[in-house]
């Protein structure tokens, strides 16, 4: 890819050099902390959008053998992986199995990590947060290792796979005039051939948005596609990049040019998010917040690293301009940054209905990274007039928000 994308004034090759000399090294470290590290996410909520369809859907988490005394007893996993009756074909259970041991979450925890957990949530509620996350206090939410649980391709495909996608882009995205899509996979075989929407122009906000989950999908799928499933000899696997299987996603003859679209909309999602992390420097800037994980010094190390990270992001000289956004009268402009915000809360719940747990956790964590990022950007007066000394009611962000804005952009 080369050249300047849409609705920016920003080429491909600058983002390249800036990211890979500036801002990837030091985003890893920070992924590396114990801040950022652990995740609360719940996996056993059920999809509430349809009932399970014919793929298994790996409703307990599975944890991988581990000494007992380690498993945490609320997360201890039975056995009962449910299959529609639809799933009697025995390649499909095959696929099921196989899909349910690679998409095992690991959530093996020590207890001085589970205690630690206790001390950070006492003192996120001491910081007078407005906005609760309803998944956290669950009971079924738990906290996820996110180096022991990488992003990679699981075996979770098909049918299950398409219909998530689907219901993402047919019913909660705003969509551009021509974008080619796969067929749906339980349809006849029509010779592989392609969907057309059609649709008449749309405006600034309606192409970000689309944009956006189009670079979200394209983010996922880079994933899976770099971290295959190669081959798994004497019951170890081995994973790398699949060139043929990033061919079939993103070349241009076999996705009839939608593949270099779907790219650019990965380099337009990055652009977002960075711009994000610019503006909310000065939220982090101040004294009275803390990555507070109970040890001081890899808390102020973590600040430190986090604040050079701000300053990179801000010598960046081709950010997106976000006050092209909304800026029309205000009226208008309040409610389509409301069907904005809903569109984007129903996605969130679609992840709810994604069969495979590890995709979940990820799928969970950057829809979540970027609908912080999102609210960062809408919520730019209100950074820049926060107390320097106490906690604003005015604009907030929890723990899970700035975990899976980091995580999310790491990606």
């Amino acid at each position: 890819l080369t050249g300047v994308l849409d609705d920016c004034l920003c080429d491909i090759e600058s983002i390249d050099d800036f990211n890979t000399f500036k801002i990837f090294p030091k985003i890893q470290k920070l992924q590396e902390r114990d801040y950022f590290r652990y995740y609360k996410v719940n996996l056993k909520r059920p999809c509430p959008f349809w009932a399970d369809d014919g793929h298994c859907s790996i409703k307990d988490c599975h944890v991988e053998p581990c000494p007992e005394s380690k498993i945490p007893v609320g997360i201890k996993a039975g056995s009962s992986n449910k299959y529609s009756k639809a799933a009697n074909n025995s390649k499909e259970l095959e696929d099921c199995e196989q899909a349910n041991k690679l998409g095992a979450v690991n959530s093996t925890l020590s207890n001085q990590s589970k205690e630690a957990f206790i001390d950070w949530a006492r003192y996120d509620d001491s910081q007078d947060h407005f906005c609760e996350l309803d998944d956290e206090r669950s009971p079924d939410a738990q906290y996820v290792d996110l180096l022991l649980n990488p992003e990679r391709y699981t075996g979770y495909k098909g049918p299950s796979a398409w219909r998530v996608w689907n219901s993402i882009y047919e019913e909660n995205c705003f969509k551009p005039r021509s974008v080619y899509r796969p067929l749906n996979p339980l349809a006849p075989s029509r010779g592989g051939s392609v969907f057309l929407f059609s649709w008449t122009g749309l405006c600034l906000e309606k192409r970000v948005f689309y944009k956006l989950i189009s670079g979200l999908h394209a983010s996922i799928n880079l994933h899976l596609c770099a971290n295959y499933l190669l081959e798994e000899t004497w019951g170890k696997p081995r994973w790398g990049p699949n060139v043929k299987e990033f061919t079939r996603r993103f070349d241009p003859v076999e996705t009839k040019g939608e593949g270099p679209r779907r790219l650019k909309n990965l380099y337009f999602l990055y652009l977002i998010e960075l711009r994000a992390l610019s503006k909310v420097a000065p939220y982090f800037e101040r004294s009275v917040v803390d990555l507070y994980t109970g040890n001081g010094h890899e808390d102020a190390e973590s600040k430190a690293l986090l604040l050079d990270i701000f300053r990179d992001t801000k010598s960046f000289h081709m950010h997106f301009d976000e006050k092209s956004m909304f800026a029309g009268d205000k009226k208008g402009a309040k409610s389509l940054k409301e069907e904005f915000r809903l569109h984007f809360k129903n996605i969130s719940r679609i992840m709810d209905c994604v069969g495979c747990d590890k995709c979940r956790l990820w799928g969970k964590l950057q829809t979540q990274g970027l609908g912080t990022a999102l609210k960062i950007l809408f919520s730019a007066k209100e950074i820049q007039s926060l107390p320097e000394n106490s906690p604003s009611k005015g604009f907030q962000l929890t723990r899970q928000e700035i975990v899976a804005l980091v995580n999310a952009f790491g990606r």
